[in-house]
């Protein structure tokens, strides 16, 4: 790979730049090194490289000092991110130290991050489901957030192009609200997941429950041979990093593909501090960079700019880019930049026991973690007192319960054979929150970060239509549970700020019209044409589905456009 060997102006001089290296900027590296663009891809993070960098990939439970726990110490030290799930001693490594990032919480909101090479994609869920146009059209529908200026049609190719590369697994289950991809084969559901999955397509008409699709290669094509990767291996340990490349990330798949081209240059530790813009050209020239360590302050410079740093941290860096033209940041000639953030909506999880099939057990793993159940409130038409709707997991499995009575031989002849426990069956929900111009993010005007630059300010909550979304949920599950034989059926309400879920969307959004969006339907700024944002900065709406895929799709369309515009001299 290519390396920055001089401080010349030439030697800083690209065909396109990409701020971030996680999902999106790996993608849109990819699609622009293999257009023939000599890119660089910044990453104000270290340096991971796929297997080398993956140090508790292969250990053992025994291995690690605390079985995978987290000591006390570390969690008081890390209040924000020790509330991750995925935040274990097997993991800590690709998260950020919470005192090393300071943000203000101007409202209640955990800000999960991971700063390296790869970004998140190396710790993310790895569910992958396409919108449909019931998705896209659904602030027309309500009035709600603007108009998406494309449609499922725009998307469709694209979410192929990224489906064949990435290795999608999934069924063909041939839903208008969850649209079929280019899948590998599927993992099966297990014997209770079907029993639920027949029981609830047969009492209640329109809702359903499918296999979750997931960025898991279930049977590698010749393409994912030729990244280098190979089949999942089953093992559920994803959070470390596969050495078998069994899943998408950055690092495994788009970073090493770009880099082959030859026309990519990678530069860890660059923390970048705002987007130069000439004001006599009319558009962007470049980008500011502080380096990690040392502090030195440099500046690249190309034709294209994408700026894929994560949504919030893509709202940091166009509100801190400043100029004459644009005193309130990049874009910002509306005053909207920063605002109409939403998230998705997990406050809510129901559990039952179910006393039926003991003679099935689970056997083995499945990575992408059961059925799926589609969102079923509001797609046709608007049937209940609160705006859109939620998507729910569901899973079910049966453990051996071990007897430590007795001593000595009989102590040892009953963990030897342990029984077979109650089947027990789990949900969460994945509801949309609707993008408000309260829901924000801004810069402090007086606390900054290690690097001179303005922390975060945020302000998101949840309001009385999550709270109607989160009941609604917790009846129907109820109602199908108890209906489907399930019993001690408990419900619960997770008391947490947002920002857990992790999908963190809007501050840049897309739109038809600059007095009321940031971005047109290519992803440029309106203001800005050869700027463009595809990370979750850019969604207008959240819909029910999880967005890495969408992103995946968004950040190629918007490459190859980008490399069309280029040719033809427009940008």
């Amino acid at each position: 790979m290519p390396e920055i060997t001089g401080d010349s102006i030439k030697d800083r001089t690209f065909d396109a730049i990409v701020i971030g290296s996680g999902i999106s900027g790996g993608w849109s590296a990819k699609e622009l090194t293999e257009r023939g663009l000599k890119t660089l891809l910044l990453e104000r993070g270290r340096n991971v490289e796929h297997i080398k960098d993956y140090p508790t990939t292969n250990m053992m439970p025994y291995e690690f000092e605390h079985r995978g726990e987290m000591p006390l110490a570390i969690q008081k030290a890390a209040p924000v991110v020790s509330r991750c799930y995925a935040f274990r001693e097997d993991a800590m490594h690709f998260f950020v130290k919470d005192n090393e990032h300071p943000y203000v919480q101007e409202k209640p909101f955990d800000w999960i991050r991971g700063y390296q090479v790869g970004g998140k994609s190396l710790l993310w869920a790895r569910q992958t489901q396409r919108w449909s146009d019931y998705d896209f059209e659904g602030p027309a529908r309500d009035g709600f957030a603007v108009d998406w200026p494309i449609r499922y049609k725009d998307i469709a190719p694209w979410y192929s192009h990224v489906e064949k590369f990435a290795g999608i697994s999934g069924n063909r289950d041939g839903l208008k609200e969850l649209p079929d991809g280019d899948f590998l084969p599927g993992y099966p559901l297990n014997a209770v997941e079907d029993y639920f999955r027949e029981h609830v397509h047969q009492k209640y008409p329109g809702r359903h429950i499918v296999s979750a699709r997931g960025a898991h290669l279930s049977r590698p094509q010749p393409i994912h041979f030729q990244q280098g990767r190979g089949q999942c291996q089953n093992r559920v340990l994803c959070q470390r990093g596969c050495p078998f490349g069994g899943y998408f990330s950055s690092n495994a798949s788009t970073i090493p593909w770009a880099a082959k081209t030859g026309n990519l240059t990678l530069r860890p530790f660059s923390v970048v501090h705002s987007v130069i813009y000439d004001e006599k050209k009319g558009r962007a020239t470049g980008v500011k960079v502080i380096d990690a360590n040392t502090r030195k302050e440099t500046e690249y410079y190309a034709k294209v700019i994408f700026v894929n740093a994560s949504a919030l941290n893509t709202n940091l860096i166009l509100l801190n880019s400043v100029s004459g033209r644009f005193p309130n940041g990049l874009g910002n000639d509306n005053g909207l930049l920063g605002k109409y953030v939403a998230f998705h909506n997990y406050s809510a999880t129901i559990s039952a026991v179910y006393n039926g099939m003991k003679q099935y057990r689970t056997d083995g793993r499945n990575p992408v973690g059961g059925g799926y159940i589609p969102r079923f409130r509001n797609v046709f038409r608007q049937e209940t007192d609160f705006l859109r709707g939620y998507a729910a997991g569901f899973s079910a499995h049966r453990s051996e319960i071990a007897d430590h009575s007795g001593t000595g031989v009989a102590l040892k002849e009953h963990l030897l054979n342990p029984s077979l426990g109650e089947w027990r069956v789990g949900s969460h929900m994945m509801g949309e929150t609707i993008p408000k111009e309260t829901n924000h993010v801004s810069l402090d005007k007086e606390k900054k970060d290690d690097w001179g630059i303005p922390q975060l300010k945020i302000a998101v909550v949840y309001d009385d239509n999550d709270e109607k979304m989160r009941q609604d949920y917790l009846d129907q599950m109820a109602e199908m549970f108890g209906s489907a034989g399930f019993t001690d059926i408990r419900p619960a309400r997770a008391d947490k700020a947002p920002g857990l879920d992790i999908h963190e969307m809007g501050g840049v959004r897309m739109g038809h019209d600059p007095k009321t969006s940031l971005l047109n339907k290519w992803h440029q700024l309106h203001a800005c044409k050869n700027v463009f944002v595809t990370d979750g900065a850019c969604m207008t709406s959240t819909s029910t589905q999880n967005p890495s895929l969408t992103y995946m799709a968004f950040s190629a369309r918007a490459a190859d456009y980008a490399f069309g515009e280029l040719r033809k001299g427009d940008l």
